[in-house]
């Protein structure tokens, strides 16, 4: 029976180091359908700033990614970690402290879709993580996983929001569980807390105004004065929103699992020893690291910035 393989489908991504693990049905219900509409509302107002790649159109049709599609299994990884950088140090985003998450999860997923398609041969399947245009935090809501919460980010009961997200999509028509249901009630410490006010209504980021966007993605040789002005020592994302958010206190369990563990000097790490590291220094450095997106000038850009250097 479908409900019997669902059950051991689950229990091979946990062995896998995959917790929470849910499953969703395509094309989705109606929470999903207002989630699609919502990004399509994000993309009119200008929300995504250069992320151009946010409106290719397969992001809005799951089975343009896989022909036949009928389920997708979506899974989450946990990163926190019950460490904390030095007071000194450069403040770099927990997702980033350990390695490249896509590679960690495409090929973990890799190995649960030959798992599926030897049960169910002549199954086909496909592994997205979130380079992948496909709306993530949606399906995993609609997969039960969590809620989207008013930051943007995934919320799980037992493991906040420090979850990266996976999905393998399939052709095996597979027994669906329940979306998530909205947990945030009327707290608002995200939007508050922003420095910069890049959540300036629930459920709504605006990339022209986040750091974690400007000093991942901005290409502009200077970061906004707006931007700059807020930094703190954050160089590499922002988990203010996060930070803050009571679903991530104490009661998080910390992750065990050897590839989200941080490398210490990202702990310890302080602009003056940065800013003397060559671009071969950062080469080696960020070595299978997610942060190899930010190029080493970039680094420096963030850092000077940091320091109250930028124009």
């Amino acid at each position: 029976m479908r409900t019997d393989l669902a059950h051991r489908l689950k229990q091979e991504a946990c062995a896998l180091g995959f917790d929470p693990v849910g499953i969703a049905a395509v094309p989705g219900g109606e929470t999903l359908r207002l989630r699609t509409a919502a990004l399509s509302r994000w993309l009119e107002a200008g929300h995504q700033a250069s992320m151009d790649w946010m409106a290719d159109p397969r992001r809005q049709e799951v089975e343009r990614l896989l022909q036949g599609v009928r389920s997708l299994v979506a899974v989450g990884l946990s990163y926190h970690v019950a460490q904390q950088r030095a007071p000194t140090a450069l403040a770099i985003a927990r997702y980033g402290w350990g390695r490249d998450y896509h590679r960690v999860i495409d090929g973990r997923l890799r190995q649960l879709g030959r798992w599926l398609e030897g049960q169910v041969p002549g199954s086909r399947w496909r592994v997205c993580v979130d380079s992948a245009p496909l709306l993530d935090k949606a399906w995993a809501e609609e997969a039960g996983l969590g809620w989207i919460g008013k930051n943007g980010n995934l919320i799980h009961r037992r493991r906040g929001s420090w979850l990266l997200l996976g999905h393998l999509l399939t052709t095996v028509d597979l027994p669906a569980d329940q979306p998530a249901e909205p947990l945030c009630g009327s707290c608002n410490r995200c939007l508050v807390a922003c420095p910069t006010g890049a959540i300036p209504e629930p459920f709504v980021v605006d990339a022209r105004r986040c750091l974690a966007f400007h000093t991942i993605e901005n290409r502009d040789s200077h970061l906004p004065a707006t931007v700059t002005a807020k930094l703190g020592n954050w160089v590499a994302g922002c988990d203010i929103c996060q930070d803050i958010c009571p679903w991530n206190g104490p009661q998080l369990e910390s992750s065990s699992d050897p590839d989200v563990q941080p490398r210490p000097w990202m702990l310890s790490v302080t602009a003056e020893e940065a800013l003397g590291w060559n671009d071969a220094t950062w080469d080696e450095r960020l070595r299978a690291s997610a942060l190899r997106r930010i190029k080493p000038w970039m680094w420096r850009r963030n850092i000077r910035a940091a320091q109250g250097a930028e124009p």
